[in-house]
């Protein structure tokens, strides 16, 4: 082969190697957030005993009771965003049961809700919370870390 041949074939595999790398690498896509058409409203009711709280205030029992009612509310709203974690374990001996057991969990966060009504009922603690997914929407919008494009080069 001469040398003018290598030369030209040389220059033909990197002008194509370069245009092929510049159609994969020459443009950048930017996304849209797509709003949903309808969004959901949840509402959770939290409930606590008054006269059973550890105090020996009355004052300080009602507190620790609407603040019970009120994290109780926020796990049944949790439970409806996320679910709930169910395992169960059965030991048996000699084809009879010995011990069962059943353990529910549930983990999540919960942002925007809003308390509704909070009021006693007898010696019970009631809080009632409202969660509007049309908030919780434009919560998470705002906290989005949206960039946009400043300059693009082509190399």
């Amino acid at each position: 082969m001469s040398k003018s041949l290598v030369r030209v074939i040389l220059i033909l595999s990197t002008f194509t190697l370069t245009s092929a790398c510049s159609l994969i690498y020459d443009k950048h896509v930017q996304w849209q957030t797509v709003k949903p058409d309808t969004l959901p409203v949840l509402y959770a009711t939290g409930f606590a005993p008054i006269s059973m709280q550890k105090s020996p205030h009355e004052t300080q029992r009602m507190l620790m009771a609407i603040k019970a009612s009120k994290i109780a509310a926020y796990a049944e709203l949790a439970e409806q965003v996320y679910g709930q974690q169910v395992s169960g374990k059965v030991t048996m001996a000699d084809l009879l049961i010995e011990d069962q057991q059943l353990i529910a969990s549930v983990q999540g966060i919960i942002r925007g809700a809003k308390v509704v009504k909070s009021y006693p009922v007898g010696d019970i603690y009631t809080t009632e919370l409202q969660l509007d997914f049309e908030d919780v929407y434009n919560i998470y919008q705002v906290n989005q870390n949206r960039k946009e494009i400043k300059e693009v080069t082509h190399f």
